[in-house]
């Protein structure tokens, strides 16, 4: 009797298990497929993050254009172009729109993406004013520039990037024919340009230091407290930082492939060995960070402050940006054919032709009036 009800029972349970499968043995590789997922989304995550490496303005002209002369501001526009390229070529591309995972979980890349959009959109509005001829194309790529940099329903900020560098490709190669006018002589609108960035600069500056949100402390670092801008949240103290990076990274690019196009300016105008030290200004602001995160220590305490020490290099980079806008030719001047300001060389000629006939102040005068 006992054993056919023992044996009834256990039928009646294996039924029960046939009709109402129990499937908690699911959970176990779904877990096991969640954990690779979180695994491989940090390791791009970290992969992604870091900074893209300096490239060779002289070795991106090559790749660009080939061998062959060219007119003035190719060279600019090459490394132009190859800056921008670089956030699409980068590791994981352009991250600042992204609205998934690994993407959506980074912010100092974007930011950092940020930091160099903002320095290429400077330049690229400064070039109509730098350009003999057709100003077309460049005003195109930065009509291109000018959408919000998380856009990412279709016309996404990757495609307004790929039109602009497909301007940039048809504008590059009109320097390249015979005869073509490139940049102006003489350094036309490069004290525009470079104001520019000084204010840029200025404001960047303000930013990283307002990351100290006791005022009495920056009053002793001899920082203008009154003038900053709110505290900037600790949560937000990382992007700051970064943005700064991808602004000096964009900046000494662009200072370089200007420089191989200016020489001869920069050179007449003894500009040359301040424009170096500017970019190593920059490139000092480029250090590796040995910290897994931006710190925001203070005084000779055990913590440093990194963007304070962000803050020294870009003011720093932003008064000698305004030292070069102030000596270099504004909108309008231009350099003469011995290297000296076209309104100089114009009073001395009048002085000279008009030396010998009566008068001949008032009409070097008149000469100057006209010819400046």
């Amino acid at each position: 009797m006992g054993l056919a009800r023992k044996g009834s029972i256990r039928r009646r349970s294996k039924v029960e298990v046939l009709e109402r499968p129990q499937y908690g043995w699911i959970w176990k590789p779904l877990l096991v497929l969640l954990a690779l997922y979180l695994v491989v989304t940090l390791a791009l995550g970290v992969w992604w993050s870091r900074t893209p490496a300096n490239f060779d303005v002289e070795q991106a002209v090559a790749e660009q254009r080939g061998s062959g002369t060219a007119a003035r501001g190719a060279v600019t526009v090459a490394g132009l172009r190859t800056t921008l390229a670089t956030l699409l070529d980068k590791p994981g591309g352009y991250l600042r729109n992204d609205v998934a995972p690994p993407g959506l979980w980074l912010d100092n890349m974007p930011a950092w993406e940020h930091g160099v959009l903002r320095q290429a959109r400077g330049l690229v509005a400064a070039m109509p004013a730098m350009a003999n001829g057709s100003t077309e194309a460049p005003e195109s790529a930065a009509t291109s520039l000018r959408g919000d940099g998380r856009d990412w329903l279709y016309p996404s900020t990757e495609h307004h990037l790929r039109q602009a560098l497909d301007e940039l490709d048809a504008y590059l190669m009109r320097f390249e024919e015979s005869g073509s006018a490139g940049f102006g002589d003489g350094g036309q609108g490069l004290a525009t340009w470079l104001s520019g960035v000084a204010e840029a600069l200025d404001g960047l500056g303000g930013r990283l230091s307002a990351s100290v949100g006791d005022k009495e402390r920056l009053a002793e670092l001899g920082v203008p407290a009154a003038s900053l801008p709110e505290s900037t949240p600790w949560y937000r103290v990382d992007n700051v930082f970064f943005e700064a990076r991808g602004q000096a990274w964009a900046l000494r690019h662009l200072l370089a492939a200007v420089r191989r196009d200016q020489a001869d300016v920069l050179e007449a105008a003894g500009l040359s060995e301040r424009w170096d030290a500017l970019t190593v200004e920059l490139e000092r602001s480029q250090r590796r960070l040995w910290s897994p995160v931006v710190l925001n220590g203070s005084g000779f305490g055990i913590f440093a402050n990194h963007s304070l020490v962000m803050a020294s290099h870009v003011l720093r980079a932003r008064d000698l940006v305004r030292e070069l806008a102030e000596e270099l030719p504004g909108p309008g001047e231009g350099m003469g054919d011995g290297g000296e300001p076209a309104e100089t060389q114009a009073a001395e000629s009048g002085s000279s032709e008009s030396g010998a006939l009566d008068g001949g102040v008032e009409e070097g005068a008149a000469t100057r009036s006209s010819e400046g």
